[in-house]
C-alpha cells in the first residue's frame, strides 16, 4: 500500500467498485490499523457491529431519519463489493473500533430541509417539488445536486473527466480497465489525480463537500490524538487531497460554526441491487451491481462463469444453449478484448460475445438478461436486532406468520379468501395500501377469476418502503390499529362522497371492524346532505362493492345496505332531470355515471330496486330533452336486459335517426347505443334491421353535417374490433336482405337449413382433449353410433 511516510493511510475509492474493495482489504491487512475511519454518518457508529451478525446480509442501507418526521430521510447504501462494507467487515474479524467521520446526518438532514422550504418560497408555483430520500450513496450527494442547481454550478463528475482525459468515451470501461482488472492498490495514482483535479475544478460543483471535508478532518485528528498514526481512513478519492490539507483546527471549526441541527433515528434497512443501480436515479449508483456482485466474488475465472450464468438464465427461459455455446463465446470475448487493448474482457466484451453466440445476434434476450444478472433483483436481510420503530416490527412478525416473504423481484399473488391465510395476506394488503405502503398493488387474475373470492397482487418491495412504514408509525404502533386510526382520519378529512364511500370499501376489505362505525356515520351525513347526482352516483358503485366483499368476509354489512338503498334511491329520483338540457361533455361523463349505477344496481340482490332502476332507464331512453349519448345509452342497457325486444329497439332507433334530430344529436345516439366496447358492433352484424337504420340515417346526412358528425362515428366504430368492422363492410356493401335472412333457406344468414355433419365432427378430437374424455367419450353426429349416449351433454354428464 502507498501512504504518506507519516499520517493516517488515506484510503480513497469509489463507492461500490469492487478493485476499490479488494484493495481496501489488500492495505488493511498490511497496514493493520488500529482504528479505521469511514465516510458515513457518526450517528451510526453504534450499529457497525451488527454488520457481524449472521443475520445481516448486503445489500444494506443505513437509514437516517428526523424523528419528528420520518420522511426527511436519507440513505447510506452498502453492497457486498462496497469498499466500506468491506472495512467495515475487517475491523469487526479483527477486533478493531470503527467510527464514521462524515458530517451528521443531524445537519444535512436539517441544511436539507432548509433548502427545499427556501425553494418553495422561490418557486411557489411549480406543481411537484422534487422529492429526494437520499436515494444516493451518500446522502449529501443529493443535497449538494440540489444546491449546485440553485446556484447554477455545473457538477464535475470525477470519474468522468479522469476517463475522458485518458482517451476513454466510457467512464465504466476505464475504471474496469485501470482498476478492476488490474492487481495492486491504485490508492497513490488515483490521490494524485483527484488532487490535479481539484486544483483545476475546487469543489467542482459539490459546494457542502467543503463543510464535510472541514468535518472529517477533525474527526481525524481525534482519532490521531487516541491512536497516533495507526489510522486508516476509507472514503471517496474525491475527498482525499483535502483530507491532506494543512488546514487549523479553529479554521474547520469556523466553517461549521451555526450549521442547523435535527434530532435524528438511525437503523439498518434492507437494500436492492435495483436502487444501486444508476438508472434509479441514485448519485452514486453504477451502471451495473449484478456485475460488479460477480467480479467481487469470483473466487477465479470470471468471464467463464458469467457466461454460465447467462446461459443458465436462458435455457431457464426455453432457448437452446449448449456448453459448446458458452465455450465459443468465452473464446470470443477474450478475442474481442484483445483486440480492443483492454487487459481482460469486460462488460462490454461478455455481451457483444452473449450476443452474438447465446442470443443468435438478437437483441431482445439481453434485456433479460441486463435485468436479471447485470442489474439484479437482490435483497438484503438486516437482523432482528436492527433498531426499528414499533409498527416494523409488527410488519415483520405478520410478514413471518403469513410467510409473505419481502423480495425485490416482481411477484404475483393468487389468493383464495376462502382459506384464513390468505384472507389474512389480503387484510394486511390492504391495510398497508391506507397507510401508503404500497407493497402490493392489485392485479388482474393470472387465472382470469372475477369472483368475490379471488383476489390478485403484484408485490415487490422498494427500500424507501421502510420510509412509509416509519412515517405510517405515527398512527400507531401495529398494522392493525395504524389503519383503523388512518382510515377514522381520513373519513373525517375528506371533502367528496364518492371518497367517503371508497373507505367503507376499504375497511371492509382491510378487516377494519372498528373504523367502520365512525366511517358509516360520516358516510350516513354526507349522503344526506349531498344533492349533486354525480357524486351520488359516483359513490353508489364502491358502497355495493362493499357490501359483497363485506359478504365474502363474512362482515356485518347491515348499515351498509340501508345507506345503499338510501343512496340509491336518491340516485333514482335524482337522474332523470340531471340528464337534461346537457351539453357533449357533461352528457359524456353523466353517461359514465349511469353505466357505473348500472354495473352496481346488477350486484344488488334486491329484485325491487332492480325494476325501479330499469323504470328510471326507460324514462331517460324515451325523454327527448335528455341527451342522444345518454338515451342511446339506456335504449342499449334496457335491450340487452330484455326488457326491450328487437322491435321496441328499432322503434327507438328510428325516431333518434329520424330527418328532424339534428346530426350531431343523432351521432351521440348511435355512440352511446352501439359505441364504448359493449359489443354493438356484433349487435349491428347479427341484427341487419338496426344496422340498415344506421346506414341509411348516414347516408341522408348532408355533407357539411357529415364533415360535423365523422369524428365522433370514426370514434365509434374504431373501438370495434378488425373482424367485426370487416364484417359490417361486407354487410353494408351487399345491400338490405330482408332483416338478417338468407335469400336462400330463409333462416339467419350464414346458416344451411341442415346440419352439417361432416364439419360437425371435424371437431371432436379438440373437445375430446378440451373434456379429457376417452376415445369414444364423444362420438361423431353422424355415425349411427346406437350404443350409449353419444350427445355432447352425454359426454359432459
Amino acid at each position: 500500500m502507498t501512504t504518506p511516510t507519516t499520517g493516517p493511510a488515506l484510503l480513497g475509492v469509489r463507492h461500490h467498485g469492487p478493485g476499490s474493495a479488494r484493495a481496501v482489504r489488500t492495505a488493511l491487512d498490511a497496514a493493520r490499523p488500529r482504528i479505521v475511519l469511514i465516510e458515513g454518518p457518526p450517528e451510526a457508529d453504534g450499529l457497525v457491529p451488527l454488520a457481524a451478525d449472521a443475520g445481516m446480509r448486503p445489500p444494506v442501507a443505513l437509514l437516517g431519519h428526523v424523528v419528528d418526521e420520518p420522511g426527511r430521510s436519507a440513505f447510506w447504501p452498502f453492497a457486498e463489493f462496497s469498499p466500506e462494507w468491506v472495512a467495515i467487515r475487517w475491523a469487526s474479524a479483527h477486533d478493531v473500533p470503527v467510527r464514521f467521520i462524515d458530517l451528521p446526518a443531524a445537519h444535512s438532514l436539517a441544511m436539507r430541509a432548509e433548502e427545499e422550504d427556501a425553494a418553495e418560497e422561490i418557486a411557489p408555483e411549480k406543481g411537484e417539488s422534487e422529492e429526494r430520500e437520499s436515494e444516493e450513496g451518500k446522502p449529501e450527494e443529493a443535497g449538494a445536486q440540489k444546491e449546485g442547481a440553485q446556484k447554477g454550478a455545473v457538477r464535475v463528475d470525477p470519474i468522468g473527466v479522469l476517463a475522458e482525459t485518458a482517451g476513454y468515451d466510457d467512464a465504466e470501461r476505464w475504471w474496469e480497465d485501470v482498476v478492476e482488472h488490474r492487481d495492486g492498490d491504485a490508492f497513490a495514482a488515483l490521490g494524485e489525480a483527484m488532487g490535479a483535479l481539484r486544483e483545476t475544478c475546487g469543489d467542482g460543483g459539490h459546494g457542502r463537500d467543503l463543510l464535510r471535508e472541514a468535518y472529517m478532518r477533525l474527526q481525524v485528528r481525534v482519532a490521531q490524538r487516541e491512536f497516533g498514526d495507526d489510522v486508516a481512513v476509507v472514503c471517496g478519492a474525491w475527498h482525499v487531497p483535502a483530507l491532506r490539507k494543512k488546514t487549523t483546527v479553529a479554521a474547520d471549526r469556523a466553517l461549521l460554526k451555526g450549521l442547523p441541527r435535527a434530532k435524528v433515528d438511525m437503523t439498518w434497512v434492507p437494500w436492492t441491487h435495483r436502487r444501486l443501480a444508476r438508472a434509479s436515479g441514485y448519485g452514486a449508483g453504477i451502471d451495473s451491481p449484478g456485475w460488479y456482485g460477480h467480479l467481487f466474488s469470483a473466487p477465479d475465472r470470471p468471464v467463464e462463469r458469467w457466461l454460465t450464468k447467462v446461459a443458465g438464465l436462458l435455457r431457464a427461459e426455453d432457448r437452446i444453449v449448449s456448453s459448446a455455446h458458452v465455450i465459443e463465446a468465452v473464446r470470443l470475448a477474450e478475442t474481442l478484448a484483445v483486440m480492443r487493448g483492454r487487459p481482460l474482457a469486460g462488460l462490454t466484451e461478455t455481451t457483444d460475445a452473449v450476443r452474438a453466440v447465446l442470443c443468435e445476434g438478437s437483441d431482445v434476450p439481453l434485456s433479460l438478461i441486463h435485468d436479471k444478472l447485470v442489474v439484479g433483483d437482490v435483497l438484503g436481510e438486516v437482523p432482528e436486532a436492527a433498531p426499528a420503530v414499533p409498527l416494523q416490527r409488527d410488519l415483520t412478525r405478520q410478514q413471518r406468520s403469513l410467510r409473505l416473504k419481502p423480495a425485490a423481484a416482481e411477484k404475483e399473488l393468487d389468493l383464495d379468501l376462502r382459506g384464513d391465510t390468505d384472507a389474512a395476506r389480503s387484510r394486511l394488503l390492504h391495510r398497508l395500501r391506507l397507510l401508503g405502503v404500497a407493497w402490493g398493488e392489485p392485479a388482474r387474475s393470472a387465472r382470469g377469476s372475477t369472483g368475490t373470492f379471488r383476489e390478485s397482487w403484484r408485490l415487490r418491495w422498494e427500500p424507501e418502503l421502510s420510509v412509509r412504514v416509519a412515517e405510517a408509525g405515527v398512527w400507531g404502533t401495529t398494522v392493525l390499529a395504524a389503519a383503523t386510526a388512518k382510515a377514522e382520519s381520513d373519513a373525517v378529512a375528506a371533502s367528496a362522497l364518492a371518497d367517503v364511500t371508497a373507505l367503507a370499501e376499504v375497511c371492509l376489505l382491510a378487516g377494519l371492524s372498528d373504523a367502520l362505525p365512525t366511517v358509516m356515520r360520516i358516510l350516513a351525513d354526507r349522503a344526506a346532505l349531498d344533492a349533486d347526482v354525480g357524486h351520488l352516483a359516483g359513490a353508489l358503485p364502491a358502497l355495493v362493492r362493499a357490501l359483497r366483499y363485506g359478504d365474502v368476509r363474512g362482515t356485518d354489512t347491515g348499515a351498509l345496505a340501508e345507506v345503499a338503498a338510501g343512496l340509491a334511491e336518491r340516485v333514482f329520483v335524482g337522474l332523470p332531470p340531471a340528464c337534461a338540457g346537457l351539453d357533449a361533455e357533461a352528457a359524456g361523463e353523466m353517461r359514465g355515471h349511469v353505466d357505473a349505477v348500472h354495473s352496481a344496481v346488477a350486484l344488488l340482490e334486491d329484485a325491487g330496486v332492480r325494476e325501479r332502476w330499469r323504470t328510471v332507464l326507460r324514462t331517460l331512453a324515451e325523454r327527448d330533452s335528455v341527451a342522444g349519448v345518454i338515451r342511446g345509452r339506456c335504449a342499449r342497457v334496457l335491450l340487452d336486459e330484455g326488457v326491450l325486444d328487437e322491435d321496441d329497439a328499432a322503434r327507438l332507433m328510428s325516431l333518434a335517426l329520424s330527418p328532424g334530430t339534428a346530426p350531431a344529436e343523432a351521432a351521440a345516439w348511435i355512440e352511446g347505443f352501439v359505441g364504448g366496447g359493449s359489443g354493438g358492433g356484433l349487435l349491428l352484424v347479427h341484427d341487419e334491421r338496426l344496422l340498415g337504420l344506421v346506414d341509411a340515417w348516414l347516408t341522408g346526412v348532408s355533407g357539411d353535417a357529415f364533415t360535423d358528425v365523422l369524428p365522433l362515428l370514426r370514434r365509434t366504430f374504431s373501438a370495434y374490433e378488425p373482424g367485426v368492422r370487416r364484417t359490417l363492410g361486407e354487410l353494408v356493401g351487399r345491400g338490405p336482405s330482408g332483416g338478417g335472412q338468407s335469400p336462400a333457406t330463409g333462416g339467419p344468414r350464414g346458416f344451411a337449413e341442415d346440419l352439417d355433419t361432416e364439419r360437425a365432427d371435424a371437431v371432436l378430437p379438440v373437445l375430446r382433449l378440451l373434456l379429457g374424455a376417452g376415445a369414444g367419450a364423444v362420438a361423431g353426429t353422424g355415425g349411427g353410433n346406437d350404443e350409449g349416449d353419444n350427445s355432447l351433454e352425454g359426454a359432459v354428464a
